[in-house]
């Protein structure tokens, strides 16, 4: 683990957004400067649409990767492999819940960077997580959520 303070990133989510740094940095963006030096030489800028297409992407383009930049330099990588507790929930921790009905659904606690709700990876300051940080099995959970609160009991908990 990283002894550097800042919002937690798996490896793999860190990863993630080195590889779209990279893509952007290596590919996309050479790409688009072709454009432009091509559309520059074909005489009036004003109204070359690639020209003018060109300008504006690679303006996206660096400011994305300005962004990603300074993000993976604030962010802390943390492996959930290397989690000490594995019988409490905490950062990395892939837990099986149940409702009050006995609707159950699995859910990874990861980087706000990385999550993706659609397929269970919820970040980590959101209100499911803050609400399941260093519970253990059985313990009921109250998730206050815009629809209003919902109860959730811990079934398992899993770090691989």
């Amino acid at each position: 683990m990283s002894q550097r303070q800042g919002p937690p990133i798996t490896p793999k989510g860190m990863a993630a957004l080195k590889a779209r740094y990279d893509h952007l940095l290596g590919k996309e963006r050479p790409e688009i400067v072709e454009i432009v030096s091509w559309a520059a030489g074909n005489g009036d800028r004003s109204e070359n649409g690639d020209y003018l297409y060109g300008r504006k992407r690679m303006r996206e383009i660096d400011r994305e990767l300005g962004y990603l930049s300074r993000r993976m330099k604030a962010l802390r990588v943390v492996d959930p492999a290397n989690q000490p507790d594995r019988n409490r929930v905490f950062f990395g921790a892939t837990v099986e819940l149940a409702d009050e009905d006995d609707q159950r659904q699995i859910i990874t606690l990861v980087g706000d960077d990385e999550q993706d709700a659609g397929v269970g990876r919820i970040g980590w300051s959101s209100p499911m997580a803050k609400a399941l940080r260093g519970a253990a099995l059985g313990d009921l959970r109250v998730v206050r959520l815009p629809g209003g609160a919902k109860e959730w009991e811990v079934i398992a908990i899993d770090y691989n």
